[in-house]
């Protein structure tokens, strides 16, 4: 008889093991809006680094949520290609990730709140996660693969055919690699009962958590109706601390929200929500993890939003299921609000602590003045740097036409009047010691077009003093530095050379008043000042602050656009008004005789409306678009792309529907 139990009990926990994928990871964090780009060419890679990776692990954590715009890292329909640079970005962070011996989950990210899921998705679903599968099918089982992020607008049973599809795709190629999937209805615990019966044994089931919502968005634009005006929702409920419904907000569902708060808003409510997952984690026999739970720091008390990290964490960890929190950095993140977000010196304690992370001892920041000189941009803009350029025109950050050394330069094409290339400075930068000391800005330069002029800029810190600005100092551009003749220059401009320009804030325009301080440095921009640069082309590289003048140009050839490398640019593109409301006018210039092929994407990389191909003689042309599709189906709100391409060019730029407009 005892044999026979023993017997039993092996075959149970057999099964157990067996019969689904066992989650070996139980916390961490969603690295938010590094991969979340509208191409591979737009991805910052030093924002985060491999420092990044060993800092969440000393918190405790063993995961790391990888959100991707996944469909926006290929060259779109037909094929959906993975471009290879997106590759050579994402490989660096698996290896960091195996290394350090943390997961890593790549998010399929790409969606758009406002936009119902098309239910064609799947087609690029299979086309992308085969790519992917076929490319990290022999790497370690630390890396994890989830279908996409928060599907909404179409049934779960929908979706989870959908869903199935992308499964057995990836199961084609790797029959390795954790597979993520969810109900739909925003990952929703309250769909994952319709979810269908899968037999693929390794996957894992995930839902979201942001309940009560008014508690975890008050503060957030991207819904609907915008609930910027609402403020301090304390948590749990405390009917002497809530806050009068905005006069905008009345007669909506927020309006509803905020006066049945004193049910939803108690900590028995948030588990009795929380226990929907349990019960299908255990109906099911199957893992499940919560993918991001948070509250958006901007409006929220800090007190009720820790308060409410821990019941929910607490109770997710009691009942067995492993989490990241939305997100690491950012507007639901782990620092300080208004803070730099620098690991040694801003994290919130009380946070952490709330979270069961381990706290790391954290040390007053103070700017201390620059005494050596430094890198901005060499093939990547240098860490502690956020790119920061503004308007339109195409910037593309590794460009391979030639460098003047490494693998990459800056190139920086079609840009209007007052576009600019920035290099936001995390945290400040001093530099009146450099300057002091003759330091100056040192750089490579190429141009296409004699004549051209732009400027370059240091912008300093706008303090909370209502008589101060964000002040500008600035050195205007021309041939005179050297010749735009498609051959490398170089350029060495002392500090002390920079003259003071003024400031523009909030709409006006301020003539200098000596008051730039050098002491605050908040970014260094190149700005198309003084004209637009309508088919003009500048490439930039090696970007330091330097005091030695002895940069070699290596790479003394000329760049030509002949045979396979030609390229032909497109030239100005407008788009107004830019937010739409019922129609927009698209405005491009071609610069040569060239087909032109014209289209409009939703966030998911579907192709909602194709324009016949323009046969364009050289000049300036304009069309509307009446926010209908294909199909004449008016579209919903949200963020759309413009994609412009000729056979060797490409310019994408964002347009958003908005009724309210």
């Amino acid at each position: 008889m005892r044999l026979k139990l023993l017997l039993l009990s092996f075959l149970l926990i057999s099964f157990v093991t067996i019969g689904f994928c066992q989650t070996p990871f139980n916390r961490g964090v969603n690295l938010t809006n590094w991969f979340q780009t509208g191409s591979a060419r737009q991805i910052q890679f030093t924002k985060f680094t491999k420092q990044d990776f060993v800092n969440i692990k000393s918190l405790g954590c063993d995961v790391i949520r990888l959100p991707i715009n996944l469909h926006f890292m290929t060259n779109g329909s037909p094929s959906y290609t993975i471009d290879p640079l997106f590759y050579s970005f994402l490989d660096q962070a698996v290896d960091w990730a195996e290394e350090l011996q943390i997961y890593l989950l790549l998010d399929n990210h790409t969606f758009d709140p406002a936009t119902n899921t098309d239910p064609n998705v799947g087609t690029i679903l299979v086309k992308v996660w085969k790519q992917m599968a076929e490319h990290y099918k022999n790497r370690s089982n630390y890396i994890l693969y989830e279908i996409l992020n928060e599907p909404h607008g179409i049934t779960t049973q929908q979706w989870g055919q959908i869903q199935q599809t992308t499964i057995d795709a990836i199961r084609s190629v790797d029959t390795k690699h954790t597979i993520i999937v969810g109900a739909s209805g925003f990952n929703s615990y309250n769909e994952m009962k319709d979810l269908p019966l899968y037999t693929d044994n390794n996957l894992l089931y995930t839902f979201h958590f942001y309940d009560p919502f008014i508690l975890t968005h008050q503060g957030a634009t991207w819904v609907s109706p915008s609930m910027a005006p609402l403020s301090g929702v304390p948590f749990p409920c405390d009917v002497n601390k809530m806050p009068a419904c905005p006069n905008s907000l009345k007669g909506t569902w927020i309006e509803s929200s905020l006066n049945n708060y004193g049910t939803d808003g108690t900590i028995s409510k948030v588990k009795s929500l929380i226990d929907i997952a349990v019960n299908f984690k255990t109906s099911r026999n199957v893992n499940v993890f919560c993918g991001e739970f948070g509250v958006y720091i901007p409006n929220s008390n800090n007190p009720d939003r820790v308060y409410w990290y821990e019941i929910v964490q607490k109770y997710l960890t009691e009942k067995g299921i492993p989490w990241t929190i939305w997100d690491y950095t950012g507007g639901f993140g782990l620092f300080k609000k208004g803070s730099n977000e620098l690991f040694e010196y801003d994290l919130n304690i009380e946070l952490l602590q709330s979270l069961g992370l381990t706290v790391p001892t954290q040390k007053p920041f103070i700017i201390k003045a620059d005494s050596v000189g430094f890198p901005i941009y060499t093939d990547y803009i240098e860490t502690k740097i956020q790119e920061s350029g503004s308007g339109g025109g195409t910037v593309d950050f590794y460009n391979d036409s030639k460098p003047n050394n490494g693998k990459y330069c800056i190139h920086w094409s079609g840009a209007p009047q007052y576009n600019s290339i920035g290099f936001d400075f995390k945290p400040d930068k001093d530099l009146s010691k450099l300057k002091a000391e003759n330091y100056a800005l040192d750089f490579m330069i190429r141009g296409n077009s004699q004549g051209s002029k732009f400027d370059i800029r240091f912008i300093d810190s706008k303090t909370s003093d209502p008589a101060d600005h964000p002040w500008r100092m600035r050195k205007t551009i021309d041939n005179t530095f050297g010749a735009w003749d498609r051959h490398w220059h170089h350029i060495h401009i002392p500090l002390t050379a920079f003259t003071e320009h003024g400031s523009w804030d909030n709409g006006t325009w301020i003539d200098p008043q000596g008051k730039f301080d050098w002491k605050a440095i908040d970014r260094f921009e190149i700005v198309a000042e003084q004209e637009a640069l309508t088919g003009k082309e500048f490439w930039f590289d090696n970007i330091h602050i330097t005091n030695i003048d002895t940069a070699a140009i290596r790479d003394t050839s000329f760049l030509s656009y002949t045979g396979k490398t030609k390229k032909v640019e497109l030239g100005e593109v407008k788009v107004y008004p830019n937010p739409m409301n019922q129609y927009t006018t698209i405005e491009y210039e071609a610069t040569s005789a060239e087909s032109v092929e014209i289209a409009i994407y939703n966030q998911t990389g579907m192709k909602i409306v194709a324009f016949a191909n323009q046969n364009n003689s050289s000049g300036k042309y304009s069309f509307t678009w009446n926010r209908q599709d294909n199909f004449g189906n008016q579209v919903p709100d949200g963020l759309y792309i413009l994609s412009l391409k000729t056979s060797g060019f490409s310019h994408n730029l964002k347009i958003i529907v908005n009724r309210s407009k």
